[in-house]
């Protein structure tokens, strides 16, 4: 396992973070060595290299044998800079997870949607594994989070239901199955527009997961009447949406606008089981949410479980 930055530096002190993440993954089991890309010293603008050193970089990772898993130190704004010139063949012929979130989700939207990789929307290195599991997480929950990502990353067997840390919330009642397929809200708005897009038929049945960060609810709206525009949403058979962090409601003219109004306000009479507060985002230890793998969704009960296994046993 590398653990590497396909998007943002490694910022200056963060590398205590950093060798606290690198435990935990070790603790799951796996040989972690840190990429030369992971380095305070290693940076241009807001990214941890150009286009082409970044994509380099993966593409070296991607073509070895002995790399059976990647991980992104952290989020940031670069990925969409390089997504064309990824070694597509070397997925196909040797596909491995790739675990982040926030940038690193359109990272997995795009290559999923050309490659059908399974990508883990799942933690980062240093402010995840490194940091969140440690101040917005217990022992108790560190340990539940290691067997639950160990399993899920080495064993052909389906993992159940997934375990809730927060109270979770029925936003729409109702139960699906289906493809899990998402990430950061914003970042898949941003693929529509590229020969990244997934294809319309991708969301036939999906379970559609999605977070946001730093937003306010008027530009979610907007965002979601996209993916309506797109018809996405009248493919989807339900939704997952995760924790928000720093998303404002909307108040003026005496009037009040919040997270669940919007979504609901989006969806309109589609008659889809909505699950909301779920642990994953930019505020929470992350749940594993392995793209293209089965799901189900049940709103009543406010449960998500992943019906089947996300990798193959070597």
């Amino acid at each position: 396992m590398v653990v590497t930055a396909p998007s943002g530096q490694l910022e200056p002190g963060e590398e205590p973070l950093l060798a606290r993440g690198v435990a935990i993954l070790e603790r799951m089991g796996f040989r972690v060595r840190v990429s030369p890309m992971v380095n305070p010293a290693r940076n241009r603008w807001w990214a941890s290299g150009t286009p082409a050193e970044q994509a380099d970089e993966l593409n070296v990772l991607l073509r070895d044998p002995e790399v059976r898993a990647i991980v992104a130190h952290t989020g940031g704004q670069a990925t969409i800079g390089y997504l064309d010139l990824i070694d597509l063949d070397a997925i196909r012929a040797d596909p491995k997870p790739i675990l982040g979130y926030s940038d690193i989700s359109l990272l997995h939207m795009a290559l999923h949607a050309k490659t059908g990789l399974v990508g883990f929307h799942a933690d980062i290195a240093t402010h995840g594994f490194g940091g969140d599991w440690y101040t917005l997480g217990d022992e108790a929950r560190r340990s539940e989070l290691v067997d639950l990502y160990t399993r899920v990353l080495t064993k052909a067997e389906a993992p159940g239901v997934l375990p809730a840390m927060g109270a979770w919330e029925t936003w729409r009642p109702g139960r699906a199955q289906g493809p899990l397929f998402g990430g950061l809200l914003n970042r898949l708005v941003l693929l529509q527009g590229t020969p990244f897009a997934p294809a319309a038929e991708r969301f036939e049945g999906a379970v559609l997961f999605w977070e946001e960060v730093q937003r306010p609810v008027s530009r979610i709206w907007n965002d979601l009447h996209t993916l309506r525009l797109s018809g996405v949403l009248d493919r989807i058979a339900g939704m997952v949406v995760g924790i928000p962090t720093e998303v404002t409601p909307y108040e003026g003219g005496g009037e009040r606008a919040d997270l669940r109004d919007v979504v609901l306000d989006v969806l309109a009479q589609r008659d889809i089981p909505v699950l909301a507060q779920a642990d994953f985002g930019h505020t929470s230890p992350n749940l594993p949410l392995p793209l293209g793998v089965r799901a189900h969704v049940d709103a009543d009960n406010r449960t998500l479980s992943l019906l089947e296994s996300a990798v193959t046993e070597d």
